[in-house]
């Protein structure tokens, strides 16, 4: 590992001694020379404590955070400065392997050959190279590609909470996407359960789509270090297939707020005081160092989707508020839709894309969209009333209102491929003229006489006619598996 992170010149090493260990925090006094800011470091009995330093204290000392474990750290052991800082592989041949943030190879692989190694930390393209285009990225996945379509070199984000299907939606989109995506697809794991890592690394491989993929983890178990630089390590790969071999590139990352969470650890230890809600005065700095990067340029694109974990679904949190602001599209997922079994549960109201107008996506589409918000926000003030007075209160026109938002909704969950194991229910890829298809039929009342259960968990709208020719005695459609429908209409899988 020492050979691939240091860079040795005429001058170096450097030596210092530890002076204090608080943790993963680590000061460190240098007599003759002192280290540059984002310098890595060596200590420990073999080398094999890594340290990043963060910060000048005076003309001799140090502060430093570590990337790995500090046990068996002590004072007066020396530390060594070899002239570089934090360095990522690049080259084909990271392809189809799996890394963690020093590049080291965690698939049980041999370390690959023939690779160059970057610093981490790297500017963002200047504007004079961003590309203006714009074109929307197909996911197959019905209420994204038709409420809140993805920008092709955007970055998008899909905000929840926990247990609400963020994960999920994600691997789904691997699962639609990189067989269908001509470029690099690069997945970077920051904070997130290890056990998804290991689960992804296999479906893709028995999916035989890993040859254009590249994945980095820095996992919850690791030290706040790892998890906050894990995220420019995966860029910076997606920056060499973007810039070097002029490929698109497919960033997807789960989860983005473990990143901002590893950088309010990592001021706290570092004694900086703390600013609204215990987070670190220099979040919005430190989340635009790295979104800035993800970046369209002439040569090739980025295309960032990023999982946003939102603390207690306060979508005020300022964790949440900054990444916004980032973000051409904004995929709000609702924990009251999850508990209906509407999945994916989107919700189509607070999720917004900045594709989403005539000039993007096109007349039809955009009036469509338009439509089907405008029908389920009148459902949605209507709740209240149902919920007082019942439907039967209702005037005919609000009743045929709440009769094309509820298939409407029904129509927009679709079963995974990521969850066939779970649910049985085979997984479908719908595209974009089949959902403007179906939801113009929808709104055209064409579906009316049908049960509302005709149209839940299905692909293309002709799916529901195909589930009514098999329909039981009573003229409700045929159980299918992983499906049961609710009391009071609502449907779950």
């Amino acid at each position: 590992m020492s050979d691939r992170i240091m860079r040795h010149h005429s001058d170096f090493p450097w030596k210092g001694a530890v002076v204090s260990v608080r943790g993963s925090v680590v000061d460190i006094r240098f007599d003759d020379h002192l280290p540059p800011i984002y310098s890595m470091l060596q200590t420990g009995r073999n080398g094999e404590v890594h340290i990043e330093v963060l910060s000048q204290l005076d003309s001799r000392h140090v502060r430093a955070i570590a990337l790995t474990g500090t046990e068996g750290l002590s004072r007066s052991m020396t530390a060594l400065y070899n002239g570089s800082q934090l360095q990522a592989p690049v080259g084909p041949a990271i392809l189809s392997r799996m890394f963690d943030v020093f590049g080291n190879p965690i698939d049980r692989g041999e370390p690959p050959e023939g690779v160059q190694w970057r610093p981490v930390h790297r500017n963002p393209p200047s504007l004079s190279r961003r590309s203006t285009h714009s074109e929307v990225f197909q996911t197959g996945i019905k209420i994204i590609d038709l409420l809140t379509p993805l920008e092709r070199g955007g970055k998008s984000g899909l905000f929840g909470g926990a247990g609400v299907g963020k994960t999920v939606l994600l691997t789904e989109m691997i699962h639609n996407m990189v067989s269908h995506h001509r470029g690099v697809s690069i997945f970077c794991g920051i904070g997130e359960r290890c056990r998804e890592g290991e689960e992804l690394y296999r479906e893709m491989k028995a999916a035989g789509v890993l040859d254009n993929m590249v994945m980095v983890f820095g996992q919850m178990n690791e030290p706040p270090g790892s998890r906050f630089r894990v995220g420019h390590a995966a860029l910076t790969m997606a920056e060499y297939f973007r810039d070097d071999e002029h490929r698109d590139v497919l960033l997807l990352i789960d989860n983005i707020f473990r990143f901002i969470q590893a950088g309010s650890e990592i001021s706290g230890m570092m004694g900086q005081m703390p600013s609204r809600l215990g987070y670190q005065p220099t979040m919005g700095t430190e989340l635009s160092k790295l979104e800035e990067r993800i970046a369209n340029t002439g040569t090739g694109s980025i295309t960032s989707i990023q999982a946003v974990y939102v603390p207690a679904d306060d979508f005020t949190d300022p964790a949440a508020v900054h990444t916004f602001s980032h973000l051409s599209s904004s995929i709000v997922l609702s924990r009251k839709r999850a508990g209906e079994g509407l999945f994916p549960a989107v919700d189509p109201l607070q999720s917004v894309s900045k594709m989403a107008s005539p000039t993007g996506i096109g007349h039809r589409h955009y009036n469509l969209s338009r439509d089907i918000r405008k029908v389920l926000a009148q459902y949605n003030e209507l709740k209240d009333i149902i919920a007082m007075l019942g439907l039967e209160q209702l005037s005919t026109q609000d009743r045929a209102v709440v009769a094309r938002a509820r298939r409407v909704e029904r129509f927009f969950t679709q079963p995974f491929f990521s969850t066939e194991q779970f649910s049985g229910i085979k997984g479908k890829l719908v595209s974009l003229d089949e959902v403007i298809d179906g939801c113009e039929r929808i709104l055209r009342d064409e579906f009316m006489e049908y049960p509302e259960s005709a149209l839940y968990m299905i692909g293309s709208i002709d799916e529901a006619k195909e589930r009514m020719k098999v329909s039981g005695p009573a003229g409700e459609p045929a159980v299918v598996p992983g499906v049961r429908e609710k009391g009071g209409g609502d449907d779950e899988q």
